[in-house]
């Protein structure tokens, strides 16, 4: 049930008979319509645009069209009071037992309440994290995988059929700079002092790969040339460290459908293919590139490369796939890994990239619009910086320095729910300040505890009501007489509650798994602003032992509010608190 897209249909079917009537010109298109709520709550219970948007290509004025339909929208028997504001303006009030419908269609659905078909079963690829597997993740890459992981249960709730995938960045230098790594670590578990060059990776995370290498090896790679073992401890290594992020990424709750392995693109002939597609559409040509923007540099040179014409899809600037000296760039695999994203069918690729990829943004939608031609969208979202604060002071992080803090760390420290509500307290794109003392307090300035307080509120009035004999089967809760939930105070919990089926659409289709965190604290203030209300007007108490009738309305208007809060949590990862510690 979604009331918003309801009453949508009844204004699209008013302005229709309006077209009738003669009232409004035939061929109006109705798709910029909506139906939302008021900016101001006191202004009604919903607004619509339709005359101020159909005013232009009607050739009339909003307020002769808001009047009109307002008449024809107040003899609908759901609409109670209907008044134009402003220039055309049109706000609704809706009559109360509309409202006691959005409760009964929760109880009736469940989990599944605010579910969308929106989606309609297409493909959706959701890439995210995908750190390069040379360490454990940090609180960076924690707040990826919270966007990515959230960001598919939301699509998948809005109808989509969703795959997540890891890049595994195991084809670059990086590895090789790890495998070395690792040998310098191998070296000192065979009781040798290791040489940590500059370059290498120095964290303490290796002395436990360096010791299984010992138990692998012996002492057998001891002086040996690099040729000798280079290959060995690069898989090795890589096999080792992986196994470190999945274990990482289960701590906070996230498991992949697919880990794609970039090595795998090379000499079989995938990113050939992938190049000769796109030269096959007249993409691919010799040429030189313009010198860098920004501070000349001196030595800079023109070089013949192997150029895509990325410019034809709306980047700034064609992009080289192959060096002058023959390998490939780093771009190369990237389009071939699209490539085969594209080749698997999916209506839709989702990229969940750090804030420092944002130079690679226009480069990856061009190649995935030209490898697709123009059919598969590309939607890039960057997560911005974590600051971390210990003690009150900013905890820096570097991979190579070894001093960053990790994932696991944090959620060892917090807990996964924690952890992962907070990384959707802020929009992808915004940096994200996680105090690690703040977000234990509880308060209502911690939104996961607000929220978590309020549906362990709802299951203690529950078992209150069980050992004071009150039916709270849900099969009881069905038949409650909801016309008892009256007072405003109700009243504004349960339109709340009917905007979870929009929010949900709105959300999956921005891509914007934030709103729901967000949705999420302003439903439990309204719980909880009618719970205190409670303590000066009895009449709002949960439990009413001399009235059975109005304790099994409250109570389904309260479990009402638990299968919305429980929904909203399983699409953010938080396991929803049955009693607060």
């Amino acid at each position: 049930m979604n009331l918003f897209t309801d009453i949508r249909a009844l204004v699209i079917e008013n302005l229709t008979t309006m077209q009738d009537q003669g009232s409004l010109p035939d061929g109006l298109d109705f798709k910029n319509v909506a139906v939302e709520p008021p900016r101001d709550p006191l202004h009604g219970d919903m607004a619509t645009n339709a005359a101020m948007v159909l005013a232009k290509p009607a050739k009339m004025k909003p307020r002769d069209i808001a009047d009109k339909l307002a008449a024809m929208l107040a003899d609908d028997p759901r609409v109670e009071v209907a008044e134009v504001a402003g220039p055309g303006f049109l706000n609704l009030r809706l009559a109360t037992n509309i409202w006691h419908g959005v409760i009964g269609a929760a109880l009736k659905d469940g989990a599944d309440f605010g579910r969308s078909d929106m989606g309609a079963g297409k493909k959706v690829n959701v890439e995210f994290v995908s750190a390069n597997p040379t360490g454990p993740l940090h609180i960076g890459h924690a707040r990826g995988a919270v966007f990515g992981d959230a960001l598919a249960s939301l699509l998948d709730f809005a109808g989509h059929t969703v795959t997540r995938e890891y890049y595994v960045n195991d084809g670059g230098a990086q590895v090789d700079v790890l495998a070395r790594s690792a040998y310098e670590r191998y070296r000192e578990a065979n009781g040798l002092q290791p040489e940590i060059a500059k370059g290498l990776y120095p964290g303490d995370y290796l002395l436990p790969i360096g010791q299984a290498l010992k138990e692998k090896y012996g002492d057998s790679l001891i002086d040996q040339p690099e040729s000798v073992w280079l290959d060995d401890l690069r898989e090795f290594s890589t096999e080792a460290m992986m196994g470190m992020i999945r274990e990482d990424l289960a701590a906070l709750g996230v498991e992949m459908d697919v880990f794609y392995s970039e090595k795998s693109l090379y000499g079989t002939g995938l990113i050939e293919k992938a190049l000769e597609e796109l030269d096959a559409k007249g993409l691919i040509y010799q040429g030189t590139l313009p010198p860098p923007k920004g501070k000349p540099d001196a030595g800079w040179e023109p070089r013949l490369q192997t150029l895509f014409k990325s410019t034809e899809h709306g980047d700034d600037v064609d992009r080289p796939v192959k060096k002058s000296s023959g390998g490939w760039t780093y771009f190369a695999p990237d389009i071939a890994y699209h490539y085969d994203k594209v080749q698997r069918g999916f209506d839709l690729l989702i990229d969940v990239f750090g804030a420092d990829h944002g130079g690679y943004v226009k480069r990856m939608k061009a190649a995935v619009s030209a490898l697709s031609d123009g059919k598969v969208p590309l939607d890039v979202k960057l997560c911005q910086l974590v600051r971390l604060f210990k003690d009150g002071t900013p905890f820096k992080m570097s991979k190579r320095a070894g001093n960053f803090v990790t994932l696991r760390e944090v959620v060892d420290l917090v807990g996964p729910d924690v952890a992962r509500f907070v990384m959707l307290t802020r929009k992808n794109d915004a940096p994200l300040d996680f105090d690690l003392a703040k977000v234990l307090e509880q308060s209502k300035d911690n939104p996961v505890f607000y929220v978590q307080y309020a549906s362990a509120r709802i299951h203690s009035v529950l078992r209150k009501a069980v050992a004071a004999g009150i039916d709270v089967d849900m099969a009881s809760l069905a038949k409650a007489d909801l016309s008892l939930i009256n007072h405003e105070s109700e009243l504004s919990v349960t339109k709340k509650l009917a905007e979870w089926p929009r929010l949900v659409e709105i959300a999956a289709r921005t891509n914007e798994p934030h709103r729901v965190a967000f949705y999420l604290y302003e439903l439990a203030s309204e719980f909880h602003s009618l719970w205190n209300r409670g303590n000066d007007l009895p009449e709002l108490r949960l439990l009413q032992e001399d009235n059975i009738d109005v304790t099994q309305a409250k109570i389904a208007h309260i479990v009402a509010v638990s299968i919305v809060i429980s929904a909203g949590l399983a699409i953010v990862g938080v396991t929803p608190a049955e009693e607060m510690r």
